[in-house]
């Protein structure tokens, strides 16, 4: 039971840390697709989304090929903290943040581009600045979408097994997540015990979208008195 503690503790660290990650780089990658024309757009677009389309052993492999020894993030790290990343919680991060990035983009720029940018116009010609027209207009009227993709982005982190299993592995106490954790009992017979795990896994996500709907509803509420009062 202990074990299994430590396993669930150790999931929700990496999703979230992961998350916290996604967040902001994933903000910044759909501001970009939704609101500038540069050059080089397509290809930001396609290397964002590419791990939709791979096996996600395949991204496991090249951030094993990065962060391990012959890697030169590996080789800064070991130089810097006398280790590399691979085979660690922090490769683990890396593995599930870099797969629920395109989902977090997606949801975002969706939500984006749902929000009308003559208001952001008339925003900054009434003299805010552009992260004061992001935090007040843009934000505000993209949550639905925000929300979405942040949730999104942590269940798929929590769920993660096939780059994580390549860069970090499956070593209990250290590396060992939910997903990693079933598998090793699956395939060593222990079936009640995979059952409790994978039990384990649909309650914290039932738990993920109850706080999905909570937050909708909150924020929604929040809006609509807002709304009333400024009458």
């Amino acid at each position: 039971m202990n074990s299994d503690i430590s396993i669930v503790a150790l999931s929700l660290q990496i999703a979230l840390v992961a998350t916290a990650v996604t967040l902001p780089v994933g903000m910044l990658v759909a501001w970009l697709l939704v609101r500038k024309q540069f050059r080089g757009k397509f290809v930001l677009d396609v290397f964002v989304s590419l791990p939709l389309a791979l096996p996600p052993v395949v991204v496991g492999y090249a951030l094993l090929w990065l962060v391990g020894t012959n890697g030169w993030i590996g080789r800064l790290s070991e130089s810097v903290f006398g280790s590399t990343l691979a085979f660690t919680w922090i490769a683990a991060v890396l593995a599930a943040a870099i797969v629920s990035l395109p989902l977090v983009v997606r949801s975002f720029a969706a939500a984006l581009a749902g929000v009308d940018p003559r208001l952001e116009v008339a925003a900054r010609g009434l003299g805010a600045g552009s992260i004061r027209t992001f935090l007040t207009i843009t934000l505000p009227l993209a949550y639905r979408g925000v929300i979405a993709g942040v949730l999104l982005g942590f269940v798929r982190a929590l769920s993660e097994f096939g780059a994580t299993i390549i860069v970090a592995g499956n070593i209990p106490g250290r590396t060992q997540t939910l997903p990693s954790a079933i598998f090793t009992r699956i395939s060593a017979g222990d079936t009640d015990d995979a059952w409790r795990l994978a039990l384990v896994s649909v309650v914290l996500g039932v738990i993920a979208l109850a706080v999905h709907n909570w937050l909708l509803k909150r924020t929604a509420n929040g809006i609509s008195s807002s709304n009333g009062g400024s009458r």
